[in-house]
């Protein structure tokens, strides 16, 4: 816990960007017996039943310095995925920084292995010397601020039926621009000070003579 707070609590730096990475899977739903529109003065409706149309998965990154976050839309979300936005996070988004300094939680295919399971040995070598890892620690994925920003794109985007992964894509894409030129940045005030303080029960307990 108090690792991801270090990192957070440093000095934005464009060199070393710091990028908060995490996943969270959608049902797609759709309206079999169709809905009404919505009219002046009353909301649109839509019928009560629906049909199950498969699941897929967002990845989402978040830069919380800048105002910057990025959702994709997969199929799944397999460790060969993953390893496909690590790619994506080194080499396309950020090829001029020295380290992209990353947040995540300790999910199992959240981890160095995934990449040489998806490329050659060299190329996944190069992939993972380009990341500085930081892991929240179990039962605190609370800690990773793109878990919180998931929870803002559940209840703006994701809070009503989307029946294919097609429109799913549209409304994260339109939902994403619309944030980041909006700049939406954000301010962390939990700090170790604050942990040390406030979950004081989770830290080890010391006699005065343990420690003379």
């Amino acid at each position: 816990m108090e690792d991801v707070l270090e990192v957070y609590s440093r000095p934005y730096d464009a060199t070393r960007p710091v990028v908060c990475l995490d996943e969270k899977s959608k049902e797609l739903h759709g309206t079999p017996h169709g809905e009404q529109s919505m009219q002046p003065g009353r909301e649109r409706r839509q019928d009560y039943e629906y049909v199950r149309n498969g699941t897929c998965n967002l990845f989402l990154m978040l830069e919380p310095l800048s105002g910057w976050r990025r959702v994709q839309v997969t199929e799944r979300r397999t460790a060969l995925d993953f390893a496909e936005q690590l790619r994506l996070l080194v080499d396309d988004i950020y090829p001029k920084a020295e380290t992209v300094v990353l947040v995540t939680d300790n999910l199992n295919t959240h981890s160095i292995a995934c990449l040489y399971d998806r490329f050659p040995p060299d190329q996944a070598r190069r992939i993972a010397r380009k990341l500085e890892w930081h892991y929240t620690p179990e039962h605190g994925s609370w800690l990773n601020m793109a878990e919180c920003e998931l929870s803002v794109l559940a209840r703006q985007c994701l809070n009503r039926r989307i029946p294919e992964m097609e429109t799913l894509i549209a409304e994260t894409d339109a939902w994403q621009t619309e944030r980041n030129a909006s700049s939406v940045t954000v301010d962390w005030h939990f700090t170790t000070d604050d942990a040390r303080a406030k979950l004081k029960r989770l830290y080890p307990t010391f006699k005065v003579s343990d420690v003379t």
